[in-house]
């Protein structure tokens, strides 16, 4: 394959030079235990904690509020299980929306074979949870509300500041899973009023297999995986001190550049906008069109289906996706897509290009001169299009 543009970031990223090298001697040469006492497992100590600083520092949260996990699901699942274990006593009402993650909606359809309710919050057509239908929602036996940061499939950023605020007034407790967030915008767990948040080390150049959870301070919540006495208690396992000190390190190299990356990512992912909304035509962008992430764009193309795009695309050598990594596999089309009020028809056309910060704009220009070529060519094979065409030229 004479090329390779890698343009599916919001299912995993590349794991930076930089960051390997962080991790290699706690591999081979500083391998102890950081739980044995010692001195040899002290340097495997010593870098977890400084690992946990650093990843605290970027959130505006203490170390003692950071916890490492296996990754973003990982969390998700501590988060809403042992909130609902630890505060069944007072209620058993959780409030989410419709466009989460499947690490959530799962979880909290195990929480409902549990004897918990679930009101799961509709979006606008952009994907945007509304604060005011949160605060409706909010009853007395509320316990918990647990609002993503910012969606993996069409990138809108929640309004987590106003829903933060609501829950504080109401004494709800709030968990976002920013996964797909965390080292792409700024996150201020403090100013924003968030409990509890996920995030994974592999989504930001880091490794796979490690992530966090950040649980705010005098939080009463239960371990989630039992057995040592790692985490402070709350986590037990051995560390993954490679894992731990590379997503330190991926943490580090995010917030020295994230303004200039930022500015980068929106200006690419606005140009690939421009050009796929100009140029080919029967294109939807989804998600709102400002209140997104910086490198995520989501198009559905009518009369096409998603997976013969993909397979076309990848021939090119062009790597992207139809939605979550997550759910590749399944044949139903995405439930945020429908979600958003669009039909199946539509929603099984969808296409989700996600950037990197070195992403370039010939790169952008090779994959919309492909893919308008491959639209047209599926189009012309549809039948449903020749009628359409046919109706609008009667």
């Amino acid at each position: 394959m004479s090329k390779f543009i890698y343009l599916d970031n919001a299912a995993t990223t590349q794991v930076y030079p930089e960051v390997l090298k962080a991790m290699e001697p706690y591999f081979t040469e500083y391998y102890g235990n950081p739980s044995s006492i010692y001195s040899f497992a002290g340097e495997s100590k010593k870098a977890v904690d400084e690992a946990r600083q650093t990843i605290a520092d970027f959130l505006h949260a203490t170390s003692e509020e950071i916890y490492f996990t296996g990754g973003g699901s990982e969390s998700d699942n501590w988060a809403l299980k042992a909130t609902a274990e630890a505060y069944k006593s007072k209620g058993k009402h959780i409030i989410t929306s419709k466009i989460e993650h499947h690490a959530i909606l799962h979880t909290c359809e195990y929480l409902e074979k549990q004897g918990f309710e679930v009101t799961y919050l509709d979006v606008d057509e952009n994907g945007l949870v509304n604060p005011e239908e949160v605060e409706k929602a909010i009853r007395p036996d509320t316990i918990l509300i647990s609002v993503m940061f910012a969606n993996n499939e069409i990138g809108t950023i929640e309004p987590i500041a106003e829903i933060g605020k609501i829950a504080k007034e109401h004494g709800v407790l709030f968990h976002t899973d920013a996964v797909q967030a965390f080292g792409h915008v700024p996150i201020d767990v403090e100013k924003m009023n968030i409990d509890m948040l996920s995030a994974s080390g592999h989504k930001i150049n880091g490794p796979k297999g490690i992530g966090l959870m950040y649980i705010r301070k005098g939080l009463k919540l239960g371990s989630f995986i039992h057995g040592g006495a790692q985490e402070r208690h709350r986590r037990a396992g051995t560390h993954n001190v490679p894992g731990i000190v590379g997503f330190a390190k991926a943490v580090e190299l995010a917030s020295a550049h994230l303004e200039e990356r930022i500015k980068y990512e929106t200006e690419l992912r606005d140009y690939y906008i421009h050009r796929v909304e100009t140029e080919i035509p029967y294109a939807k962008l989804n998600g709102d069109r400002t209140s997104r992430l910086p490198n995520n764009t989501n198009f559905c193309f009518r009369f096409i289906e998603g997976e013969s795009m993909l397979i076309l695309l990848d021939q090119k050598g062009i790597c992207a996706s139809s939605g979550s990594a997550c759910t590749s596999g399944s044949l139903d089309p995405s439930h945020v897509l429908l979600a958003i009020g669009l039909p199946h028809e539509i929603a099984h056309g969808s296409l989700r290009v996600t950037l990197s910060e070195k992403t370039t704009k010939e790169e952008i220009d090779y994959t919309v001169d492909e893919l308008k070529k491959i639209i047209e060519r599926l189009r012309s094979m549809s039948p449903l299009y020749e009628d359409f065409v046919k109706k609008q030229s009667a």
